[in-house]
């Protein structure tokens, strides 16, 4: 087997066997959306951190700018860097996700879509381990990460969370100074070495940097709602990760502030690969070089390019769903 960083043992997270314990069938998707304090901690602590025109063929998407900017080949651009084959995840007895199989490809955003209770967020967290903080989560499947199945036994999450970073859906910011929560995660690991440049660097990266430059000291739970996901975000990214997963990042925000973390979303993407679990599917054709759609039972029906998605599905069902038929 290829040895990985996450393949070394490390602490487990506190409390991480007990947390979400009250979580039950499929309604433990639900509950898990609001993560307890341990878990945030657990994601931190062990966190470090595709290609199409949505709309008028003409206009200019994510990828392409990143393609042209960067000058990447047709091969980098197919560049797969975490894939899930045959996952289901159960939740009890019940079974939130049948049969997926995807790639993720690297340095692009990927967006995940579909109705409520559609196993857009378990699948989220399966790519990082978060549903092993469900008690009542099992997954069974493949998800590779450079070769290797994080679900294997020696594997260690605490390590792989640094790899593949998460911010969650509402803004869950510690309550300590805005500095101490970018800095949790490299002290954590004491890892702590240029700590003043590093954290002024994973807030820059965040768009957060000239609005709190002079209040470092403050507390972040001072800060407006967007803020505060901005600076979770600097505080995914301050580790340095590979994969940063965001689950519904802007569901919770105004209008402003959700174009904030949008135009945040495609600059980390540069650096990056973002995967996005968005019940908004302008923000995913905006956004996002791919799109997956899950329906009902926990199915992924269709994925590929964004623009294939939103003008010409494959599905019958996904036309109906992406056209407000139902959902």
């Amino acid at each position: 087997m290829v040895e990985n960083d996450f393949d070394r043992p490390g602490a487990s997270p506190e409390n991480a066997s007990t947390a979400h314990s009250t979580a039950r069938g499929l309604d433990a998707e639900t509950a898990a959306e609001q993560p307890t304090a341990a878990a945030v901690e657990s994601s931190v602590a062990e966190t470090p951190t595709t290609e199409s025109n949505a709309g008028d063929s003409s206009a200019s998407h994510p990828s392409s700018e990143r393609q042209s900017a960067g000058g990447s080949t047709a091969a980098e651009s197919t560049n797969g860097i975490i894939s899930a084959r045959d996952l289901d995840v159960y939740y009890g007895d019940e079974r939130a996700l049948r049969d997926v199989s995807i790639e993720i490809r690297s340095e692009r955003v990927t967006a995940i879509i579909g109705p409520s209770g559609c196993g857009k967020s378990t699948f989220l967290r399966c790519f990082n381990r978060m549903n092993d903080l469900i008690q009542s989560a099992r997954v069974d499947g493949r998800v590779e990460f450079e070769g290797t199945n994080i679900y294997d036994d020696d594997v260690d999450p605490v390590a792989l969370r640094r790899r593949i970073g998460m911010v969650f859906q509402q803004p869950n910011p510690f309550p300590k100074s805005i500095f101490d929560n970018v800095a949790y995660g490299l002290r954590t690991q004491d890892d702590t070495e240029n700590l003043d440049e590093r954290v002024e660097r994973a807030l820059k990266r965040a768009a957060l940097w000239d609005e709190v430059e002079g209040d470092l000291d403050k507390s972040a739970l001072d800060l407006s709602g967007g803020q505060q996901q901005r600076l979770c975000t600097a505080r995914a990214i301050a580790v340095d990760p590979d994969i940063i997963l965001m689950d519904e990042p802007a569901s919770a925000l105004d209008p402003i502030a959700t174009s904030k973390i949008e135009d945040l979303i495609e600059e980390l993407a540069e650096d990056y690969t973002v995967v996005i679990v968005t019940h908004n599917m302008q923000q995913a054709a905006r956004i996002s070089d791919r799109t997956a759609v899950f329906l009902t039972g926990g199915e992924l029906v269709e994925y590929g390019d964004t623009d294939q998605i939103f003008e010409n599905p494959e599905s019958d069902r996904v036309e109906d769903y992406i056209t407000g038929k139902f959902g």
